[in-house]
């Protein structure tokens, strides 16, 4: 017998023993390896209308707004932003101060120089040939004064008594004088002009105004109320009434004017002038022509106390 036939068959037993060790060892071997993944099914091919589809099926996202193009800026508008807001250094702010006090000072000086011609601005033509004739009026006495002054000045050169003829000057200077310091009386034609001032607003500045006027206009005597005016008169204001070199004097207040009336009136009514200005404080002006005022107050002659003549 051959040694296969000598071999006895394994019982069955042990032949399943070793299908199961052997099928043990086979699922060992598939543990160890990593699963299988099932292969993705071939897609199908996509018709025309597929993608329409699924973007239908997406959601729809809002389109981003376009940002709006800036406007364009116009030369006035660049120039605005360039100087706003400011960029002030200390230099400039120092500069600008002081530009705004010289305009400020120039401002107020070129008021002040106009307050005298608005009251000509608003004149009817009728005042305006007034005040042309009045200042016409005014130079002609300067030119007569100067005129008068040459004369003087010919007849002693050519006199053949020349002492007579200075002392003849000296009198008639001496009169002149006497009456422009108010120590002699006067008389002439002129003016009289009474105020009335019920309400008591009329104020010493008001007078005095008034008495300037008068002598800007040629007035060569004035008497207020029976005191003599001259060069050295002040007034000042005395409760309800007005002091006069210290003589006080009451309401209504009587000017004794002599001069040329066709000078002295106009003067004082031109617009703006010492009537108007009398009667906005409700003051009653009353200015009357005459071709014979008396000016009979008098004053004391007063010695100078340091002046002297220089002929001495």
């Amino acid at each position: 017998m051959s040694d296969h036939d000598e071999k006895p068959d394994k019982p069955a037993e042990e032949r399943g023993d070793a299908r199961d060790d052997s099928a043990g060892s086979g699922n060992g071997l598939r543990k160890e390896l990593p699963q299988e993944v099932p292969a993705a099914a071939p897609a199908a091919e996509e018709t025309p209308e597929e993608p329409e589809r699924r973007r239908a099926a997406e959601p729809q996202q809002a389109p981003e707004p376009k940002p709006e193009p800036e406007p364009r800026l116009t030369g006035r508008q660049r120039l605005v932003q360039g100087v706003w807001p400011p960029r002030v250094t200390r230099a400039q702010l120092i500069v600008a101060v002081l530009l705004f006090g010289l305009g400020f000072g120039l401002a107020v000086q070129v008021a002040s120089n106009s307050d005298s011609d608005s009251a000509l601005r608003g004149a009817r033509q009728e005042d305006l040939v007034r005040i042309l004739d009045e200042l016409d009026d005014r130079t002609q006495r300067l030119e007569d004064e100067k005129q008068g002054l040459e004369k003087q000045r010919d007849e002693l050169e050519n006199s053949s008594d020349q002492a007579e003829e200075a002392r003849k000057q000296t009198i008639e200077k001496e009169r002149q004088l006497g009456i422009l310091a108010g120590t002699v009386a006067a008389q002439g034609p002129g003016i009289t002009m009474t105020i009335q001032d019920t309400k008591g607003t009329v104020e010493a500045d008001m007078l005095l105004d008034a008495i300037q006027e008068l002598r800007a206009a040629g007035a060569e005597a004035i008497q207020v109320n029976g005191v003599r005016v001259v060069a050295s008169t002040y007034l000042t204001d005395s409760g309800k009434g007005v002091g006069v070199d210290g003589n006080k004097i009451n309401a209504p207040y009587r000017f004794k004017v002599i001069g040329k009336s066709q000078d002295l009136e106009p003067a004082l009514n031109i617009p703006g002038g010492v009537v108007q200005t009398l009667e906005k404080e409700q003051a009653t002006v009353t200015i009357e022509r005459s071709t014979d005022i008396v000016v009979d107050a008098l004053r004391a002659a007063k010695r100078p106390d340091y002046a002297r003549s220089s002929s001495q």
